[in-house]
């Protein structure tokens, strides 16, 4: 491969194919281990895929961990980087600074961005296929404005790295919330990573909270964080009408929860789609065709001092470090 090009803090001069979009659109990405200035490499250590990708490529493959494990090595090898194609998602990663302006070399990061627009490269894995996180070695390459936080000494690193993959959902819940006087906020998917810390966001934030998550064992995990509790499926629509949240936040890792947080919300509330497995179609002509007068957000997964509040909520929420625990296990 021919030196890279000027280098751009956006990453555009690692995008191979299609030529003119930006590295997360692109179908494959130049992820060889030399910089150009501002650019930084990554010592890969651990990989944490998104529930949505997870999900789907553990569905197709019947749970099959040697076909999944299989599937994620190919999606790297081919595109450069990390991009599902039917969920359109990626995850995040952990590792050691080899080289770069961004942070000491040595320093203990993870990045704060999309491994969907991350040029990386696996040498190895001892990962079973059988869980979201990745143990790995291999190298990724951060742009100038990629966002990335050195990971807290005092945590263990697949802790950390699983409460740093979601950190955007509490920041934009809470900011949201705030915006209401004595709301109610209802989270579908409570009980997962993102469903998790949105809760114990929202109850700081002064809301009153609803968590709906699909049985006893997921009920069980969120009851100190939900003032009330649903034990109900997110994608049904009728079956969560009545709800009437001030804002409902998605925090699912399946397809088909639109209609049903459009109905669970008022009029004039606020619906913040975190999940990756959302359809953004289904959910714009959904709420036109209900009449439902409701702000529908996208989750950013970026916001001023998110790292810090996710990491705040683990630390000093015992529910929410057990919960994160639990998944863990």
């Amino acid at each position: 491969m021919g030196p890279l090009r000027t280098a751009s803090p956006i990453g555009l001069h690692r995008v191979l194919s299609p030529p003119g979009v930006l590295p997360q659109a692109a179908h494959r990405l130049d992820a060889s281990p030399g910089l150009t200035p501002g650019e930084t490499r990554i010592r890969v250590e651990r990989l944490n895929l998104d529930a949505a990708s997870y999900r789907q490529l553990r569905d197709k493959h019947h749970g099959d961990g040697a076909a999944v494990r299989g599937e994620v090595l190919d999606i790297i090898r081919t595109r450069g980087k990390m991009h599902n194609p039917v969920t359109g998602s990626g995850g995040m990663l952990v590792g050691l600074v080899e080289e770069g302006p961004a942070f000491p070399v040595g320093t203990r990061v993870t990045t704060l961005v999309s491994l969907t627009l991350t040029p990386l490269v696996l040498t190895s894995t001892t990962w079973d296929g059988l869980s979201e996180q990745v143990p790995c070695d291999g190298h990724a390459i951060l742009f100038e404005r990629s966002p990335a936080a050195e990971l807290p000494a005092d945590l263990p690193v697949p802790l950390a790295l699983a409460v740093m993959d979601v950190c955007g959902a509490p920041a934009l819940t809470q900011r949201v919330v705030r915006r209401y006087q004595d709301p109610a906020v209802a989270v579908l998917g409570a009980a997962g990573k993102s469903g998790t810390l949105s809760l114990a966001a929202a109850r700081r934030a002064g809301a009153r909270t609803i968590g709906v998550v699909l049985d006893s064992r997921e009920a069980e995990t969120i009851k100190d964080l939900a003032d009330e509790v649903l034990i109900a499926d997110a994608r049904d629509a009728i079956g969560l009408s009545d709800l009437k949240a001030d804002v409902t936040v998605v925090c699912v890792d399946v397809p088909g929860c639109e209609h049903a947080a459009i109905l669970a919300t008022r009029d004039g509330g606020t619906v913040i789609f975190f999940s990756m497995a959302t359809s953004f179609s289904a959910a714009a002509l959904g709420a036109e065709g209900l009449g439902a007068d409701v702000t529908m957000l996208i989750g950013n997964g970026y916001a001023p001092g998110h790292a810090a509040l996710a990491l705040a909520l683990l630390r000093e929420e015992p529910a929410v470090r057990a919960a994160f625990e639990e998944r863990l296990r």
